[in-house]
């Protein structure tokens, strides 16, 4: 009987995630290198998903909303995340969860600097917040998308945002700039 069970326990722990089509366990994406930990290549069309962003510029601390989704009625199980500045390799600022199909990531020992799937569910968009950290040059978010164990793309890139050096902008991204409307004339 004893034998019988270890079977069935092997059995379910090395068939049943590939027959489920996504395994819930061990489906890490690489911080890195963005690659998931299966054996499958990168696809080289171009992605059916997008990366959008609320705004093109930001200051420390601001809160910008970054969407990823499906362009086509095609889904995605899986997926990672990160803001990286223009020729960067290592993620900068971090998320605040917003989304349940969301759970933040530790990349580089910096907590939710980077967003996955919290779940293995078809999903059509994800929508999490990005907060800006100081001293950061021009940045775009990038992605890994897994619509399943045999397709998924690498390197799914955002439009570039610019931070701005001014005082002027609040964590709405938002001018607070005051007109004055009087002026002295000598």
């Amino acid at each position: 009987m004893k034998r019988h069970s270890c079977f069935v326990v092997l059995f379910c722990g090395i068939f049943v995630p590939g027959i489920l089509g996504f395994p819930q366990t061990n489906t890490s994406i690489d911080c890195d290198s963005l690659l998931p930990n299966y054996e499958s290549e990168p696809q080289k069309s171009a992605p059916p998903y997008i990366i959008a962003v609320s705004f093109d510029n930001f200051e420390p601390g601001n809160e910008i909303q970054v969407t990823l989704e499906a362009l086509k009625d095609v889904g995605f199980k899986g997926f990672n995340l990160q803001a990286r500045e223009i020729e960067g390799d290592v993620p900068v600022g971090t998320f605040k969860i917003t989304d349940p199909n969301t759970k933040g990531l530790e990349c580089h020992n910096v907590t939710n600097s980077a967003v996955s799937h919290a779940n293995s569910d078809v999903k059509q968009k994800v929508t999490t917040t990005w907060i800006a950290p100081h001293d950061v040059r021009d940045l775009q978010f990038i992605a890994t998308v897994v619509q399943d164990l045999k397709k998924f793309w690498v390197g799914i890139q955002s439009k570039t945002l610019t931070p701005t050096r001014s005082e002027s902008v609040n964590g709405t991204g938002k001018s607070k700039r005051k007109v004055c409307f009087e002026c002295i004339c000598t």
